[in-house]
């Protein structure tokens, strides 16, 4: 009796997954999902990940458990778990979704190579990408380090596959053990911080899919000016739901491409294909989490800081906008993109700290932490990275305020000591009148912090420095 394993990996879900098509061409399946922070080493899933995971998993193992399979949980290093659960199923072959990550990669190799000794085949199916990541190339065969021309040529070749319906029924294989999910201690504990990612998110297949039909029915038309307005509900809050795999890429695209035309529908496609584009450039730069693309940007000087980063983190640097997407990231698990590159420019220019902390810190707090685009974007506001903004552009995070939350109805929400302040002061209360602050109940020092930088000299320092690196790079 013919036996395939099928290894979720970043494709939790049943529906349009390639992977889980193929394995059930066999007699039996045996899916598993191995937990491995070893090979991750310091990009292992963060808490909120973490938190993500254990609510996807359970929703996975529920829908396998009602079409007659069961879900074997592994924790250890894949290298050894999948070659010697193959061998424990009598399985004829493996299928997983290709990964981009570079420690996957390298396992990759590895067992494919373990389970060839075995006589067992190991198949990889696109499955989290719209295109195998060596796929899309310059005319002269290289990888591509600009989004325009990358985006073109999604655009040009990208047909989503027809619809790949979830079996009804599966035949599982008994007699393989797996560990239990609470046991792997995903969820916090004490303290239990996750009370605001509960009351936020619904991880699993069921709620990618509700999210996608809200955002499709209510906000893709008008996505293209509302996606930049932080107090309405106007992003599609996909990202988890893409990064986890609990829908596929082609059903989002299929979703969009099918509603009415339309800069909101045209901005959108533009987005997917931005993370297409960050998991693009990991894969031909796999040192990208870690160094800057830019090789002169290894030598900026950085500013030794803690207590800087540590205000930055907790949303308490005394600039109401940074500090309502930071307060937004520890309650929810997630930042509007707008603020996401707003305070990743304060931090990294106004603050002159290093990229790396930034993104280390989104890494461990998102419930979208994907390594790409994570490691791509903190490149791109450093101004380090392929096709990035230049260093020399640095955000006002006064006038990104003032410009995309005028109403302060963002800034309210996160920070409500400030709720009373009028419009004209919410994203700059140092320059209200006293009277001003005493009727709205606040002393600055006290119930919220003075800024811990002028905006003015915090962007001087940062072209100074910027002018150091250039002048050694010319030297």
């Amino acid at each position: 009796m013919s036996t395939s394993i099928l290894w979720f990996r970043n494709d939790l879900r049943l529906a349009d997954n390639p992977a889980l098509a193929a394995a059930c061409e066999a007699e039996r399946i045996v899916p598993v999902f191995v937990l491995d922070d070893e090979a991750a080493g310091a990009w292992r899933a963060g808490g909120a990940s973490r938190w993500w995971l254990h609510g996807s998993l359970a929703a996975l193992a529920h829908e396998l458990e009602q079409r007659g399979a069961t879900l074997v949980l592994r924790r250890g290093d894949a290298r050894r778990v999948i070659p010697a659960l193959a061998r424990e199923a009598g399985a004829d072959a493996v299928h997983a979704g290709r990964a981009h990550e570079p420690w996957l990669r390298a396992a990759d190799r590895d067992i494919d190579a373990a389970l060839k000794a075995g006589g067992i085949a190991f198949h990889r199916h696109r499955s989290a990408l719209m295109f195998g990541p060596e796929e899309i190339a310059t005319r002269s065969g290289t990888p591509y380090g600009v989004y325009g021309p990358f985006s073109r040529a999604c655009f040009e070749r990208f047909s989503p596959r027809p619809h790949i319906p979830a079996p009804e029924k599966l035949r599982g294989v008994s007699g393989i053990r797996g560990d239990a999910l609470d046991g792997w201690h995903l969820l916090p504990r004490h303290p239990d911080w996750a009370g605001g990612l509960r009351g936020s998110w619904m991880p699993g297949e069921a709620g990618a899919r509700e999210r996608l039909g809200i955002f499709i029915g209510e906000a893709l038309d008008g996505y293209d000016a509302s996606r930049d307005e932080p107090g309405t509900s106007g992003t599609s809050m996909l990202s988890p739901h893409l990064h986890w795999g609990e829908i596929a890429i082609d059903a989002v695209w299929r979703a969009a491409a099918d509603a009415a035309p339309g800069a909101g529908r045209t901005a959108f496609l533009k987005e997917l294909i931005w993370r297409e584009f960050c998991a693009h450039l990991l894969w031909h730069h796999p040192e990208m989490p870690d160094a800057p693309l830019r090789g002169e940007f290894a030598r900026m000087p950085w500013r030794e800081a803690p207590d800087d980063l540590r205000a930055w983190q907790r949303g308490m640097t005394g600039i109401p906008i940074v500090d309502a997407g930071m307060r937004q990231l520890w309650r929810t698990g997630w930042m509007h993109n707008r603020i996401r590159m707003v305070a990743a420019s304060f931090l990294i220019k106004h603050l002159l700290l290093p990229w790396q902390a930034g993104e280390a810190w989104f890494h461990d707090t998102l419930v979208d932490a994907d390594l790409a685009s994570n490691s791509a974007s903190w490149q791109w506001v450093a101004g380090c990275g392929a096709d990035a903004a230049p260093y020399f552009r640095i955000f006002n995070p006064v006038l990104q305020g003032r410009k995309f939350d005028a109403r302060g109805d963002y800034v309210r929400s996160f920070v409500p000591e400030l709720a009373r302040l009028p419009d004209r002061y919410i994203h700059a209360p140092w320059q209200a009148p006293d009277a001003v602050l005493k009727q709205a109940g606040i002393s600055l020092g006290q119930d919220y912090p003075r800024p811990i930088t002028d905006p003015g000299e915090g962007r001087d320092r940062a072209l100074a420095a910027f002018r150091r690196i250039r002048g050694r790079a010319a030297e």
